[in-house]
C-alpha cells in the first residue's frame, strides 16, 4: 500500500498549495461574518435585557396606580356618607321650619300678648333657614368634590389603559426578537450541515473507496486498526498518514466556515466488547479514551486548532454489530469522526 502511495505521489500533480490559498482567503470571511453576528447577537441580548426592564418599570407603576384608585375609592365613599347626613339633616331642619310656621300661624290670631312671642318663633325661623343654607352650601361642596374624584378616576383608568397598551406592545416586540433569532440559529445550523456534507464529500474524495474506512450516517469511521495495534493507543505509521489527510481537509474547512458557526470535530473512541487489563489500561473505557486522545493531539500537531477538536471514550457501549464473533468485534473497535455543533 506504502509503495503505490508512493507511485502516486511521484506521478500525481501537487495540487494543495493552490488549495490552502484559496482556503485562507475564505476563512478571512468566515471569521469577519462570525465577527458581525456576535456584535448582533450582543445588541439582540441588550435590547431584549431593556425590554425586560422597561416591563418591570411598567408593572411597579401600574401597581402604583391601583393603589391610588383604591384610596379615591375610599375617599368617595366617606364623602357619599357625609353627604346622605347632610341630607338628613336638612330634611329634619326643613320638617322643624314648618313645624314652627304652623305654631306661628296659629299664634298669630292670638293677638298682641303673642307678638313677643311669634317674634322669637320668627328668630327661630331665620335661624333655621341659616342653617340650611350653609347645609346648602356644604352639600354643593361635597359634590364638586365628587365630580372632582371622578375626573381623578377617570384619569387613573386612562393611564392604566395606555399602560397595558405600552406592555403588549413591549411583548410583541420581545416575541418577535425571539423569532429572528430562532430564525438565525436555524440557518446558522443549516449552514453547518453544508459544510458537514462538503468535508465527507472531500474525505470521501481524498480516500476512496477503502473497506476499512466507511461512512455512517454523519460520521466517518475508522477501523482501529487503521491508527493502533492491539491494546494500544499510539498511532501507526499509516494511521498518521490517514490523518495528516483529514488535517489538510479540516484545515481548509476551518478557513471556509464562518467564524459565528460554533463547530467542533467530535472523535470518538470505541472498542469491542471484550475486557482488557493491560499495565497501561486498566479497561477499555482508558483504551477508548486514550486512542481518541492521541488522534486529537496528532491533529493538533499538525495544525488543526485545538479549540476545534473533542476527544470521546465510548469503551464497549456504543457497539454497530451487537453479534459476538470476531467479524463483529473488529467492526466495533473503530475511530469516528463526527463535525458537530459545540
Amino acid at each position: 500500500m506504502a509503495l503505490a502511495r508512493s507511485r502516486r505521489s511521484e506521478s500525481g500533480f501537487n495540487y494543495w498549495p493552490g488549495f490552502v490559498d484559496a482556503l485562507s482567503t475564505l476563512v478571512l470571511s468566515i471569521v469577519f461574518l462570525l465577527s458581525v453576528f456576535l456584535v448582533v447577537q450582543f445588541f439582540l441580548s441588550q435590547e431584549v435585557t431593556g425590554k425586560d426592564k422597561a416591563l418591570e418599570q411598567l408593572t411597579a407603576k401600574i401597581a402604583q396606580l391601583n393603589d391610588l384608585l383604591s384610596l379615591e375609592k375610599l375617599s368617595k365613599l366617606t364623602l357619599d356618607d357625609q353627604v346622605a347626613q347632610l341630607r338628613a339633616g336638612l330634611a329634619s331642619a326643613e320638617g322643624e321650619r314648618d313645624r314652627m310656621k304652623g305654631l306661628y300661624e296659629g299664634l298669630a290670631s292670638s293677638g298682641s300678648d303673642a307678638q313677643g312671642r311669634a317674634n322669637e318663633l320668627n328668630k327661630a325661623l331665620e335661624s333655621e333657614k341659616a342653617v340650611s343654607s350653609r347645609a346648602l352650601a356644604q352639600i354643593e361642596l361635597l359634590n364638586q368634590q365628587i365630580s372632582a374624584l371622578r375626573r381623578q378616576l377617570a384619569a387613573l383608568e386612562e393611564a392604566l389603559d395606555a399602560s397595558e397598551k405600552r406592555d403588549k406592545e413591549s411583548q410583541n416586540r420581545i416575541a418577535d426578537l425571539g423569532q429572528r433569532l430562532n430564525v438565525a440559529l436555524a440557518q446558522r445550523v443549516q449552514e453547518l450541515s453544508k459544510y458537514r456534507s462538503e468535508f465527507f464529500g472531500r474525505l470521501r474524495a481524498i480516500l476512496g473507496n477503502r473497506p476499512d474506512i466507511r461512512v455512517v450516517g454523519d460520521r466517518f469511521v475508522f477501523q482501529s486498526e487503521v491508527f493502533f495495534d492491539t491494546g494500544q493507543a499510539t498511532l501507526l505509521p499509516e494511521g498518521k498518514t490517514e490523518l495528516e489527510t483529514v488535517a489538510s481537509a479540516l484545515i481548509d474547512l476551518d478557513k471556509q466556515i464562518p467564524a459565528e458557526i460554533a463547530w467542533v470535530l467530535r472523535v470518538d473512541g470505541h472498542t469491542d466488547v471484550r475486557p482488557i487489563n493491560s499495565p497501561l489500561f486498566k479497561s477499555n473505557w482508558e483504551l477508548s479514551s486514550a486512542r481518541a486522545i492521541s488522534v486529537v493531539q496528532y491533529l493538533v500537531s499538525l495544525g488543526v486548532p485545538a479549540q476545534r477538536l473533542v476527544a470521546a471514550g465510548f469503551a464497549e457501549f456504543q457497539p454497530l454489530d451487537a453479534a459476538q464473533t470476531e467479524e463483529a468485534y473488529k467492526r466495533n473497535r473503530r475511530i469516528e469522526l463526527k463535525l458537530t455543533e459545540k
